[in-house]
């Protein structure tokens, strides 16, 4: 879901918020470890901490949503051209909403389509029931293979959700459930893929859901208010949530540390935060950390203050839950299903599933899911505003393997990054993000190391295409066909397309020399 909308005290604004890397404050670097435990220094120590260089050049990650809900595998899908926000916070109100990873709150919402066909299909089966088969399909699963899927589609670092909303648990953790027995893996999930995605070159995070449980909270989510209202308050689940962050730092060290929701009162946030970064000194803290009052919970538990959150949330969700600054705790902002329309000064990253679901989800088709133009176009343009894509894939509860829907479109995207890599991974945005040709296809601009890389999004006609507004120096070469004559009429970047180039999702232009391309 996306970010808590209220602002924090010490946020970021968004001119300030993206650090240069190797800028040092105080002698530290904006990247480099901390240098304190004491509390009064931690807000310092976190305000100065930015995304480190590795994440600004990966551009590509995974994020892999996978659970006891991965085993009935279902939700409602929606309708229209394409997944939107807005479209998923008016599905939540009406029942419908598409997530699958929400299986168990849905089936305990009266008159919802996943009350319905859980009783069809399972009767008055409890949610319960699904940790059977889903630990008996980890005995066969294989991370070494989503990995090796992982890293052919081009990714640079991979996102497990060790702990989703239902409160199950992906590794065999020595702080149990307190209520509930087994309600954990024996087989580390957790630690196994890490090892997998690290043995190919890639970085591993962690996400973890410290905003809702429904293992503690049993009240079924309706609305965005009911969101932050049924945000765990007791005292024990805090206790329990922060053991739980502090053994996935101290156990996996992982890369990306990325909270959903928000986190519980009393929560010891900056504290922990400040530990992650001593033990892990170039990683990267998302935006989802904003720890929820108990007065908040109260309030939002009125009519007056549902009908206002309400109200202000479907506002952020108009943009998937963009905000224009990031809290001072954190490294970058996570809209949800949303793109930029313009350059943003702090470093984001776009999550999304390839329908409208992240959980597997038996009945999303073809038809409802991008194909893979739209996964290259929407990925050049989001890198192309300063931001990282972090796309989604729901794994099956039943056999542990990737949809073959969603691996033909990974596949696409990693053939493409094969010839096309260096105008995207390692590059920084250019003094404008957006541009078309005379013909009116899409045009997106990267840059790096000296080189400007004009992608456009689609396939120009053979002869003359001009691009105005662009008048660089220096030699123009078309990525995997060699260089294109230059014609000089001044309306731009006016060059001749060969009529022997064949057809693309998108063709990369190199003006200039690159000093070191990264592929």
């Amino acid at each position: 879901m996306g970010s808590v909308a209220s602002q924090e005290s010490g946020d970021r604004p968004d001119s300030s918020a993206s650090g240069a890397a190797g800028v040092s404050v105080a002698g530290v670097a904006t990247y480099g470890p901390a240098v304190s435990h004491d509390p009064d220094d931690a807000k310092a120590i976190l305000s100065r901490h930015h995304a480190p260089p590795w994440f600004e050049d990966a551009k590509l990650g995974i994020f892999v949503h996978w659970g006891l809900y991965s085993v009935p595998g279902w939700a409602p899908t929606l309708d229209g051209d394409g997944p939107a926000f807005t479209q998923i916070v008016d599905a939540m109100a009406a029942g419908t909403i598409p997530y699958a990873e929400w299986y168990l709150n849905s089936m305990r919402t009266p008159g919802s389509a996943t009350e319905a066909y859980h009783r069809e299909h399972y009767g008055d089966a409890p949610y319960e029931d699904f940790r059977e088969p889903f630990t008996a399909m980890l005995d066969d699963w294989d991370p070494a293979a989503w990995a090796d899927t992982f890293a052919a589609a081009g990714a640079r670092y991979v996102v497990l959700t060790t702990k989703h909303s239902d409160g199950y648990l992906l590794w065999p953790s020595a702080h149990p459930h307190p209520s509930k027995d087994g309600w954990q893996t024996e087989r580390d999930v957790v630690g196994e893929l890490a090892d997998a995605v690290r043995a190919r070159g890639m970085r591993f995070g962690i996400y973890y859901c410290g905003g809702l449980d429904w293992s503690f909270v049993t009240r079924p989510i309706t609305d965005l208010a009911s969101v932050y209202a049924t945000v765990p308050t007791d005292p024990v689940y805090r206790a329990y949530a922060e053991a739980h962050v502090r053994e996935l730092i101290d156990r996996y060290e992982p890369s990306v540390l990325w909270n959903d929701i928000s986190l519980p009162p009393e929560f010891a946030r900056d504290e922990i935060l400040v530990e992650y970064l001593d033990r892990v000194p170039d990683g990267v803290i998302n935006d989802r950390m904003r720890v929820v009052p108990n007065r908040i919970a109260k309030v939002l538990d009125t009519r007056p203050g549902r009908a206002v959150a309400n109200a202000l949330g479907r506002r952020v969700s108009a943009g998937g839950g963009m905000v224009q600054s990031v809290p001072y705790f954190a490294d970058y902002a996570t809209p949800e299903y949303t793109a930029e329309s313009e350059i943003r000064a702090h470093k984001w990253e776009t999550c999304r599933g390839f329908g409208h679901s992240f959980g597997y989800n038996r009945v999303e088709t073809d038809d409802d899911i991008i194909d893979a133009t739209e996964v290259i176009h929407g990925f050049v343009d989001t890198v192309a505003k300063n931001g990282n894509l972090l796309l989604n894939v729901g794994p099956t509860g039943v056999d542990g393997v990737i949809p073959e829907l969603q691996s033909e479109r990974l596949a696409a995207l990693g053939e493409w990054l094969d010839g096309n890599g260096e105008a995207v991974t390692g590059t920084r945005p250019w003094t404008r993000a957006e541009a078309t040709t005379d013909a009116g296809l899409e045009v997106r601009f990267t840059q790096a190391d000296g080189a400007l890389y004009v992608i456009v999004l689609g396939d120009p006609a053979p002869g003359p295409v001009v691009i105005s507004g662009v008048m660089p120096n220096g030699p123009v070469e078309l990525l995997g066909h060699g260089p294109l004559e230059r014609r000089s009429t001044g309306n731009g970047l006016d060059v001749t397309w060969p009529a022997d180039v064949p057809p693309a999702v998108a063709h990369v232009l190199r003006i200039g020399h690159r000093a070191s391309a990264t592929q």
